[in-house]
């Protein structure tokens, strides 16, 4: 059993707060460290654990089958998990999102047989996932209204309100052409959009960095 991972739950996932839970996560859950922009699970990849994360911040994306465009799903931070992730462990499927470290990452792996488990045996890690799960509705219906219905701008900005949340920064390293495909848009949109923030006051531009002001 890995004291480190009691310590880790106690502090982020405070919902978890059965004791035989703790122990239960600390003996099966396998601690994992990724760095910035390192892939942590990627397209067509068997799943074969639920994510915890501890530290960091994950950007999960989704790729379109036909062109292989990607589109920008969520983000998680510490005290999330991936209800995706969950999703492809219990029906035995390949993965039809990517998974990449925003900043240096480390999550608690649970195998798959363990996390299943658990959802009949504690009433506190069913509500957990439950709740993630209409977490990550809630955000991916807010992804579907914004392409819908925003404008680009409008998109942009609610992109970077997200990432800044995400990392708790007001810095966000960025290249134009990775907000572009994060957005599904061209880096000429993006950055003829950000150049209008910048006139507003809104943001700072720097090389590769935008500052929320």
């Amino acid at each position: 059993m890995n004291p480190e991972i009691i310590s880790f739950v106690k502090d982020h996932f405070t919902e978890l707060s059965e004791p035989s839970l703790q122990e239960g996560i600390a003996s099966a859950g396998v601690i994992r460290e990724f760095k910035e922009g390192e892939v942590i699970m990627n397209f067509g990849s068997f799943v074969k654990g639920v994510p915890l994360v501890v530290k960091g911040s994950i950007k999960v994306v989704r790729e379109d089958e036909e062109d292989n465009r990607e589109v920008l799903l969520y983000f998680l931070k510490a005290g999330e998990t991936c209800s995706m992730s969950f999703s492809c462990c219990m029906m035995e499927k390949r993965s039809d999102i990517r998974t990449t470290a925003e900043d240096d990452s480390k999550i608690i792996i649970i195998p798959i047989k363990y996390a299943n488990d658990w959802m009949s045996t504690y009433p506190s890690w069913r509500n957990f996932v439950m709740r993630s799960y209409d977490s990550r509705m809630q955000e991916l219906v807010k992804t579907l209204d914004s392409i819908a219905f925003k404008k680009m701008d409008e998109r942009l900005w609610d992109y970077l309100m997200k990432r800044s949340k995400a990392h708790n920064a007001k810095s966000i390293h960025s290249t134009h052409q990775e907000i572009a495909n994060d957005l599904n848009a061209s880096r000429e949109a993006i950055s003829r959009l950000l150049k209008q923030l910048e006139k507003k006051g809104s943001i700072a531009l720097e090389r590769n960095k935008i500052v929320l002001l």
